[in-house]
C-alpha cells in the first residue's frame, strides 16, 4: 500500500534521516517507533506530502508521491486521513463544523448530504452528543476523537496518527486504541502510527520500523512485540524494555 524507498530527509543542508526504507502492507497497523528526536514526525511529514525528501521515493500503490505534478500530489494526498498530535481542531468551529470542513472544501456534496455524513462520522467515534460543542469544551480524549472523525470524513485509504495517545490517561488511551482497531476493520483502511507509547504499540500494531537518532536511519523492522522479544540491538532493547512510570517494565496486554 505504501513504500518508503531509501528516503533522506533534512532541513537546508542538515540531514535528519538517511536511507530509510520500509513497506506498509494493506490493512496493517504500522508503527513508526523511536525515542524523542529520532525523526518520527519528520518521516510522517514526508509520507503525508508536507516535506519533500532530499532523496528517495514515497510510493502510494506504486505511484511516486513526490515525483507527481503538484495537482496529482494533492489528489493522492486526498486518500490520506491525518490525526495530528494536537488534534488541530479549529477553535472557533463546533465539532460538527470541524468534521464538515473537508467535505465542504473538497467535495460537491449538498448541505444535507454533508450533514448526514458528519452525523455518521461522529457516531463512529462516539461523539454524536458533542456535535455542537466547541473544542475548548472537550477533554483531551474527546478532542482526539473529534479530530479522528474529521480524519475519516473523506473515507481515506490510509490513516496517519501522530502520537495519538500523547497526553491521555491509560484508560482513555486504551479506548482510543480500540477505536483505531474498529475503524481499521470497519473502513478497511491501512493505518500508520507515529508513537513511543509502548502499551499502545504492543496492543494494536502488527508491523513497524524503528528509527534511531544517533544512526539517523532505521535500525530495526518488525512488529513491536517481535522487536521487544527478539531484537538484539541494544538501543531497540533499551527502548522496548524501558521502565514505565509505575516502576514496572512495559509489557503487552
Amino acid at each position: 500500500m505504501l513504500n518508503c524507498d531509501n528516503i533522506t530527509l533534512g532541513f537546508g543542508p542538515r540531514v535528519v534521516m538517511r536511507d530509510v526504507t520500509f513497506s506498509v502492507r494493506r490493512g496493517s497497523i504500522f508503527a513508526v517507533m523511536g525515542g524523542s528526536g529520532s525523526g518520527k514526525s519528520t518521516v510522517l511529514r514526508c509520507l503525508i506530502g508536507l516535506l519533500s525528501p532530499m532523496g528517495g521515493r514515497v510510493l502510494v500503490e506504486g505511484e511516486d508521491l513526490w515525483a507527481a505534478a503538484a495537482a496529482r500530489r494533492i489528489a493522492i494526498s486526498r486518500r490520506f486521513g491525518v490525526l495530528f498530535q494536537s488534534s488541530a481542531l479549529w477553535s472557533s468551529l463546533t465539532v460538527r463544523e470541524n468534521v464538515a470542513l473537508p467535505l465542504r472544501m473538497l467535495t460537491q456534496l449538498s448541505g444535507a448530504e454533508i450533514e448526514t455524513l458528519v452525523r455518521l462520522k461522529l457516531a463512529l467515534v462516539g461523539m454524536g452528543a458533542a456535535a455542537s460543542d466547541l473544542p475548548a469544551a472537550l477533554s483531551g480524549g474527546m478532542r482526539k476523537r473529534a479530530g479522528l472523525a474529521r480524519a475519516i470524513a473523506l473515507d481515506p485509504d490510509i490513516l496517519f496518527f501522530d502520537e495519538p495517545s500523547a497526553g491521555l490517561d491509560p484508560i482513555t488511551s486504551q479506548r482510543l486504541d480500540e477505536l483505531i482497531l474498529e475503524l481499521r476493520d470497519g473502513l478497511g483502511a491501512t493505518v500508520v502510527i507515529v508513537s513511543h507509547e509502548l502499551p499502545s504499540l504492543f496492543r494494536i500494531c502488527d508491523d513497524g520500523v524503528f528509527l534511531d537518532a544517533d544512526a539517523r536511519t532505521a535500525i530495526a523492522h518488525g512488529a513491536p512485540r517481535e522487536l521487544r522479544d527478539t531484537c538484539s540491538h541494544p538501543t531497540v532493547r533499551a527502548f522496548m524494555h524501558r521502565a514505565e512510570p509505575d516502576g514496572g517494565a512495559a509489557k503487552g496486554s
